[in-house]
């Protein structure tokens, strides 16, 4: 896949969160309860991940490779995406979808910036620049302009 479908698709992907967020955070509205929308969405995630799994996947890792990864990285994943997932299904309601997501992605852009410059999670190492950081700035100054 070229660079160009990549950006189209990271900025579909914008998109579907934004469905999915107002979805089940209405859902967890009309459950009267956060967990349980944040349950159904993430049974229901798991169920389709299956699914694609089932589907795809040809060859499974050995048990060497199984045993070689750490055992934190078992965890870590989904216990950060329930958590993300709940709150977000938290917030919403609250401060609104619109408020949620400006303020949700001023977060995964700042904290990206500085996780790849230092190459955290076994990323790629992308330095900080000025233009980086005018970036963020002007991007800082557009969330301030949206929300106040």
């Amino acid at each position: 896949m070229n660079n160009s479908s990549l950006l189209l698709l990271s900025f579909s992907v914008g998109i579907l969160v934004v469905i999915q967020g107002g979805i089940n955070a209405r859902l967890g509205i009309l459950l009267n309860n956060t967990l349980l929308a944040t349950t159904a969405a993430l049974v229901m995630s798991a169920s389709f991940t299956l699914i694609a799994v089932f589907m795809t996947v040809r060859e499974l890792p050995s048990i060497d490779q199984i045993q070689s990864i750490p055992t934190y990285m078992w965890f870590t994943g989904g216990a950060l995406s329930f958590l993300a997932v709940t709150l977000f299904y938290y917030i919403i309601p609250r401060i609104g979808i619109s408020t949620a997501v400006i303020f949700g992605l001023s977060g995964q852009i700042i904290f990206a910036a500085i996780a790849s410059h230092f190459g955290w999670f076994g990323m790629p190492m992308e330095p900080m620049t000025i233009k980086k950081v005018m970036g963020m700035i002007v991007m800082t100054l557009g969330v301030i302009l949206i929300k106040y």
